[in-house]
């Protein structure tokens, strides 16, 4: 389908509802407006693309509903998105008018199984990377419907006379190439201009043998370790201090560490002498939402509903981040790995946002900036405090992330106990989002957890595709768990993953959230997860 006005548009507003049919606009200077209109939804096309933009003088605005008439396929499966992390959700499935599909749909045919492309289409339809709005679509029988969800929280947003770019939109129809290759392309489309690094992150990260019960002392033996798996590799490995560090679990404050990491930039000096590069993990938004007690000096306005998460529209609190953010660049870190700030933000997580994040908080400070336009200055934040040092969102909003961020966790958490909970998230989300690696950042599908509890049998198959798949290598393990055969295997992988020059797809996951069948650099392999989908 080519990009067109949509037939049908409703605006939602506090109080009401107005709507208009594509007869309702005309052409003025380029662009597409509202007749005779005080309030105004407006759209320019150029070059294929369909921008959106709202102004409301007086009435706070909260949803654009945009209705494109379409003819539905016939034997098609839908893809789309997840609004932040992948919770093991993320699957091709019957066309189903009822369901939201965030930031992005694939609709397709055929199966990428079979590697004849002959009659294969693929249509996408999306939003380009940092709208203004939290973005879904719906496929229906005769309409794609996109949702722009441009609320404070759940209460309106009062532009204040400004006019909103809300998003721009693109669709895109591709035949005889494969679904994922088509997606990939698309991804492309949606963010032209990722932020890259200028070397490959790869490397370790204590969290999934430690759990954050560490110490200096176990950084400095997983320093020695991670320096011995990756001899040979021209590119340093990272070694990134996960939670555990800090004074106070999972909470402020983030000026110093606790009794067991004394002196946290001599820790990353050390790293820095032993050829590593040193990373850490922060909570910038959390004052007591774990321990349930408040140790920052802030005004009640800055926090979220009077609860124990910092309000990122607060100036004083986006000052506060950045303070932060420099103290740990500060300290010698060339990687910070924040965590935790969309339930911080919204209260929920991904897994519980239904048709939109903006559910359960009442509002935030800044009422005259939509939800997502909040969020990603908050990503912009840290990204300008941080300069030079790599930054890694985790639980972040990967649409409202990329271009910001050098790399995203894609998945929930992985495990080094259960391997069915790496299976589930880490493999699921390293098949359907490995098409926005490079394209909208460095895509993490999360470590390989080694223990001793999962039998290496297991997780080599983790490592090996992994490894093999371009994507972010990070691995946790313990040490003193390997045989010298097995260190020997895990070495090769740290190899190639240090310069990711594989290519990777995988073939059966227009059949199955847990694909076993992938092509890697041209040739077809498969891993037996043992566990049903």
């Amino acid at each position: 389908m080519k990009i067109k006005l949509p037939e049908r548009v409703d605006f939602y507003f506090d109080g009401g509802c107005d709507t208009f049919s594509s007869s309702d606009f005309e052409e003025q200077d380029g662009r597409y407006v509202l007749k005779n209109s005080f309030e105004s939804v407006a759209f320019s096309i150029k070059n294929g693309e369909l921008t959106v933009f709202l102004r409301s003088p007086e009435r706070a605005v909260c949803l654009l509903r945009l209705e494109f008439s379409y003819k539905a396929r016939e034997n098609v499966k839908v893809l789309g998105d997840a609004w932040e992390r992948a919770y093991a959700d993320l699957a091709w499935q019957k066309p189903d008018p009822e369901k939201h599909n965030p930031w992005y749909m694939a609709v397709s045919n055929g199966s990428d199984r079979n590697r004849d492309f002959s009659g294969r289409f693929t249509e996408c339809f999306g939003v380009k990377v940092q709208p203004n709005a939290f973005c879904y679509w719906q496929y229906g029988e005769k309409s794609v419907t996109l949702c722009l969800d441009v609320r404070n929280g759940k209460s309106g947003t009062h532009l204040s006379g400004r006019e909103l770019e809300c998003a721009t939109v693109l669709f895109s129809e591709y035949e005889n190439i494969s679904a994922y290759d088509s997606l990939r392309d698309f991804c492309g489309k949606m963010s032209p201009s990722p932020k890259r690094t200028d070397h490959v992150v790869y490397g370790s990260n204590n969290w999934y043998y430690a759990y954050g019960k560490s110490s200096q002392e176990e950084i400095i033996t997983d320093t020695e370790c991670i320096k011995r798996f990756c001899q040979g590799c021209e590119n340093p490995p990272y070694m990134v201090i996960d939670d555990g560090w800090e004074e106070n679990p999972l909470d402020a404050p983030w000026d110093k560490g606790n009794e067991r990491f004394p002196d946290m930039a001599y820790l990353a000096s050390y790293i820095k002498s032993r050829g590593v590069r040193p990373g850490i993990w922060v909570r910038y938004l959390s004052d007591g939402a774990n321990s349930g007690k408040r140790v920052l000096d802030f005004p009640e306005e800055c926090y979220i509903d009077g609860e124990n998460a910092l309000d990122p529209s607060h100036p004083a609190v986006l000052e506060y981040v950045k303070d932060v953010t420099k103290k740990l660049v500060g300290w010698g870190y060339e990687l910070i790995k924040h965590d935790f700030s969309t339930v911080d933000i919204f209260g929920k997580w991904g897994f519980e946002m239904t048709d939109s994040p903006n559910e359960k908080r009442s509002r935030f400070y800044d009422n005259t900036k939509t939800s997502a336009e909040i969020v990603k200055n908050f990503y912009k934040v840290i990204e300008k405090a941080a300069g030079d040092t790599v930054v890694i969102g985790c639980n972040c909003v990967g649409h409202l992330c990329a271009g910001i961020h050098h790399l995203n966790r894609t998945a929930d958490d992985t495990s080094g106990y259960e391997f069915s909970r790496t299976v589930k998230y880490g493999v699921n989300t390293l098949a359907f989002r490995s098409v926005q690696n490079g394209a909208f950042f460095g895509a993490d599908a999360d470590c390989v957890g080694i223990t001793g509890a999962i039998p290496w049998e297991e997780n080599e198959k983790w490592i090996r595709v992994l490894s093999e798949s371009a994507t972010p290598f990070f691995v946790s393990c313990k040490p003193g768990v390997l045989t010298p055969e097995q260190e020997g295997i895990l070495s090769e992988a740290f190899l190639k993953a240090s310069v990711a020059k594989d290519t990777f797809a995988p073939l059966d996951w227009m059949e199955t959230p847990l694909p076993t069948h992938y092509i890697i650099n041209g040739k077809e392999k498969v891993f037996d997860w043992n566990i049903e989908p």
